[in-house]
Parts: C-alpha cells; sequence; structure tokens
C-alpha cells in the first residue's frame, strides 16, 4: 500500500538499522526539519531518503535522478543552531520503494511502497566467512596505520549484512545494490567479496591507503 513521506535525497545510501550523522543547511531541508520536529511523538518523526544517482543535494537543481529503493529513515537526535541549520542524527528503519517525487512544497515529499524483506536462514558458513572476512580487513587497515572502526558486529546475520554493509570500502552503486538485494544471505556474500577485492588490492600495493570506510553505527530501531 503506498504511503507519503517527507524526502531527504541524499548522495549516500542509508541503511536500515544504521545510525548516522545528517547536517541539514538548505532551506527545503530545513523546513522538512522543522515540520518533522513538531510531530509530538518523536518515535513518528520519520522522512524517507533515496540515493541520488547523478546530481546534487543543493542548489537550484538539486537531484536530477533518484534510485528508486530507499530508506525510510527517523530522527534520534536534534539540535539547533543559531543560523537556523541543524546536526541530526538519524537511523534507518525499514527499505522503501519510491513512486513519486513532489517538489512543489515547502520540502518534497514522495509516495512510496514498503519493501518486505524476503527471510531466509543464513547458512553458518556464509555468515562465518563475511565476518572472518572483515576481521581480516580491520588487521590489514591497522598494518598500514590506518585506524579502523570500533566496536562488535551485530551477532543478527540480517543486522549483521547492513552492519557490513555500511562499512565496508564500497562506490555508491555497489552500496545500493546492497540496499536492493532481497536478503541477507545475498548481501552477506556480496559485501565478502568486496572486502576480499579490498584486501587483495592492500596485499599487492601496501603502501596505499585503503579506501576509506564510512563510520557508522547500528542501532537494533
Amino acid at each position: 500500500m503506498s504511503d507519503t513521506l517527507p524526502m531527504f535525497p541524499l548522495n549516500t545510501v542509508l541503511f536500515p538499522g544504521m545510525s548516522v550523522p545528517l547536517r541539514v543547511f538548505e532551506d527545503r531541508y530545513r523546513a522538512l526539519v522543522h515540520h518533522l520536529l513538531r510531530v509530538e511523538d518523536p518515535t513518528e518523526r520519520i522522512f524517507g531518503s533515496v540515493g541520488i544517482r547523478e546530481g546534487y543535494e543543493v542548489g537550484e537543481h538539486g537531484a536530477q535522478w533518484l534510485f528508486r529503493v530507499g530508506c525510510r529513515v527517523k530522527i534520534t537526535e536534534a539540535e539547533a543552531y543559531a543560523d537556523g541549520t541543524f546536526e541530526l542524527v538519524v537511523v534507518g528503519i525499514d527499505r522503501i520503494e519510491l513512486e513519486h517525487l513532489d517538489t512543489t512544497g515547502d520540502y518534497p515529499v514522495g509516495r512510496v511502497n514498503p519493501l518486505t524483506e524476503q527471510y531466509v536462514a543464513v547458512p553458518d558458513a556464509v555468515a562465518g566467512a563475511a565476518r572472518a572476512t572483515y576481521d581480516a580487513y580491520r588487521e590489514a587497515l591497522v598494518e598500514i596505520d590506518r585506524e579502523p572502526p570500533s566496536g562488535d558486529l551485530p551477532r543478527d546475520p540480517a543486522y549483521l549484512s547492513w552492519a557490513l554493509a555500511a562499512l565496508a570500502p564500497l562506490s555508491l552503486a555497489q552500496r545500493q545494490a546492497l540496499l536492493e538485494a532481497e536478503d541477507a544471505e545475498g548481501r552477506l556474500r556480496m559485501v565478502t567479496d568486496v572486502l576480499r577485492t579490498e584486501l587483495r588490492t592492500m596485499r599487492a600495493f601496501p603502501s596505499l591507503p585503503a579506501t576509506e570506510i564510512a563510520r557508522t553505527r547500528w542501532s537494533p530501531n
């Protein structure tokens, strides 16, 4: 069933369960935040986000071409500044598919459909390979004097797949492909392949720093 949500297109891809900071300074998105902060129940301060395939978050023309699959997102922290900007912390809730984006109002509003996650029992070997490959990647970062991200990975395979999707050194297209993957097993296999490729590159060119990875926290909310 279609629903409408305030929309905040971004030059990145957000994942369910992942907590990220956002800085809000453009008028239309400041209006979006003002609207959400007027919602009495903090758990209902929800908007949608989709990645920008081509274009920009800001400026006269803004986003020109958007990915259709995105994420429903909840504001968990908001700090307002005297210049009218905001610093937010948001957490992804679940996936959505954007049908239509209306930009005629004070802020963009999208007509969206929820995307149901297909549950599959993830083999222990698949989850174990993903964890082991990520641990090897962290060790490789230390060896070249780069600080790896801190914190323990989730035990649940679905949350593990989202956490690794957020932490792995991925291009925008790869992040979007992981968001669109239909189940946790597929995501874990995809992100394991990416990390193995990165490890091979780092071992072949040890003097080169690894790709900067996202500083992303995960949350079960």
